[in-house]
Formats: C-alpha cells, sequence, structure tokens
C-alpha cells in the first residue's frame, strides 16, 4: 500500500488495519476464537475485520483487539504527545482549549 494514505477512502483503510491485525494476531500465536474471548466479540465479527468485509470498526473496539495482541502501547507511535507549544496559552497564562474564528 501507497505511503499516502490520503487518497484511500475509510472503508480501504479500515480493510488495511483488519490485514495488518491478522498478521498481529498469527504473530501474537492467538486464533480468531481466543481473540474473540478476550475481547467479548464475535468470532464472526474478528473474522469479519480480518478479512476485510467490515466497511467500519468502532474505535473502542480496535483498542480491544490492540489490547488482546499485545500492541495497545502502540498508540504512542500512532499518536505521540505533542511538547508544549507556547502560542496555545494565552495572556492569562490559561492554555487554549477551542479555536475561534473571528467573522468577517
Amino acid at each position: 500500500m501507497d505511503n499516502n494514505l490520503f487518497e484511500y477512502s475509510s472503508t480501504e483503510l479500515v480493510r488495511m488495519l483488519g490485514t495488518r491485525f491478522k498478521d498481529y494476531r498469527l504473530r501474537a500465536n492467538m486464533t480468531q476464537k481466543e481473540v474473540a474471548e478476550m475481547t467479548g466479540l464475535s468470532v464472526l465479527t474478528v473474522h469479519r475485520f480480518e478479512n476485510g468485509s467490515v466497511k467500519n470498526i468502532s474505535l473502542g473496539t480496535f483498542l480491544l483487539l490492540l489490547k488482546a495482541v499485545g500492541c495497545i502501547n502502540d498508540l504512542n507511535e500512532l499518536m505521540p504527545e505533542q511538547p508544549e507549544y507556547p502560542y496555545l496559552y494565552k495572556e492569562n497564562q490559561k492554555k487554549m482549549q477551542r479555536v475561534r474564528h473571528k467573522l468577517i
């Protein structure tokens, strides 16, 4: 798969994640049934995710699957914490909570 993931639809990205997850599951020496039992999901759900027939998956379900194969700590690589950024603080030293655009 190309490194430019912007060109892929959400469905294609979910399919890619399912394929990758299967590899992680196999490397963890786990069956789909074992993953299903650990996560509380059905074997059919795990199977559909891995074979690409699922078009969407909830974040909660994906996190359960990552935990099952021991990859939950990889989230730090996916979305690492950002270092402090001084421009996020207002004059009164309070950190910005949201961005508001001024109407013209």
